[in-house]
């Protein structure tokens, strides 16, 4: 499970690289987006995203559990803290893998209305090149069109302007998910720690009940 989330993040992250920088294989994720949303594309992936929150979910639900479990006790056990642990570790990649699936999403929905603008712009301009080279353009239309590429010039500083706020904060997504993955790794090696505990733990029972049952034997002779 965490080996899949760690993956499906990666993948995420390389889509919004991939987003981010205009290449030829940016065109390519677009086309795929593209794809995914026609159909019973976007049924698929609000079901999926609803299972991983549904599993999210029960993640912190078994971390609460966990956490009441240890109050009543007075003590957390060497096996809760390695339940914990991993369901901490699950509940913050499934939320992250959330995260970036919405950044994708956003990231997609802005270069297609920036490539609409661009076209409306490039046709606008024809246009009004046309009625530059006409004898008998009137005045009014002329204005028109000026007004017309005011507001989408006004439009597309917008629109890049939001393009670079999404891109500060995939650029931020990237340095939590880099510190995620550092804090992963530390919580992977205190699992290892406190197994390796617990074996040991094992190991002393058992040979204090080996203990037991020869001194109880040689009572017996």
């Amino acid at each position: 499970m965490i080996q899949l989330l760690y993956t499906v993040i990666l993948g995420q992250m390389g889509v919004i690289m991939t987003l981010l920088f205009k290449t030829p294989l940016r065109k390519l994720v677009i086309m795929g987006l593209d794809r995914a949303k026609r159909g019973s594309g976007p049924l698929m992936v609000k079901t999926v995203a609803g299972t991983v929150f549904v599993v999210l979910l029960s993640s912190v639900f078994s971390m609460v559990k966990i956490q009441h479990r240890s109050i009543d006790a007075g003590v957390l056990s060497p096996t809760d803290q390695v339940l914990m642990s991993r369901h901490m570790l699950e509940a913050t990649l499934m939320g992250f893998s959330l995260f970036l699936s919405l950044m994708i999403d956003r990231l997609h929905h802005y270069i297609r209305e920036l490539r609409l603008l661009r076209k409306t712009m490039e046709a606008t301009k024809k246009h009004n090149r046309g009625f530059e080279d006409g004898k008998n353009g009137s005045g009014e239309q002329l204005k028109a069109v000026g007004e017309e590429i005011t507001t989408l010039r006004e439009k597309i500083k917008k629109l890049e302007s939001d393009c670079e706020m999404k891109a500060d904060e995939a650029k931020a997504a990237k340095a939590e998910a880099e510190a995620l993955r550092k804090q992963s790794e530390g919580f992977l090696l205190e699992y290892d720690r406190l197994l390796e505990d617990n074996q040991n733990l094992k190991n002393q029972l058992e040979s204090i009940d080996q203990s037991f049952s020869q001194s109880d034997g040689n009572k017996n002779m």
